[in-house]
């Protein structure tokens, strides 16, 4: 199995909210935690039918950070995200 295969099994192996948060704790640091709750957001707000430049703004990131959001979007990830 390949290193991004393992880190899918270590997330699948998380059966409550709690698990996930300790082992998202454990695995990222503070700081990319905190990225990761952001990229989520952009996906979020670019499903509302928000601008870029407003995300961008709301969220204080880079205009090319929600373009790349808007980017997976098209390619249909995110599908069980809500918005």
């Amino acid at each position: 199995m390949n290193k991004v295969g393992e880190l899918v099994e270590g997330f699948l192996k998380n059966k409550t909210r709690a698990e996930m948060l300790d082992f998202l704790k454990g695995i990222l640091t503070p700081t990319e935690l905190d990225e990761l709750t952001t990229r989520l957001q952009i996906v979020k707000l670019l499903k509302k039918g928000l601008p870029h430049q407003e995300i961008a703004r709301r969220l204080e990131v880079g205009v090319a950070t929600v373009t790349r959001g808007s980017r997976e979007l098209r390619l249909g990830r995110f599908s069980r995200v809500s918005p």
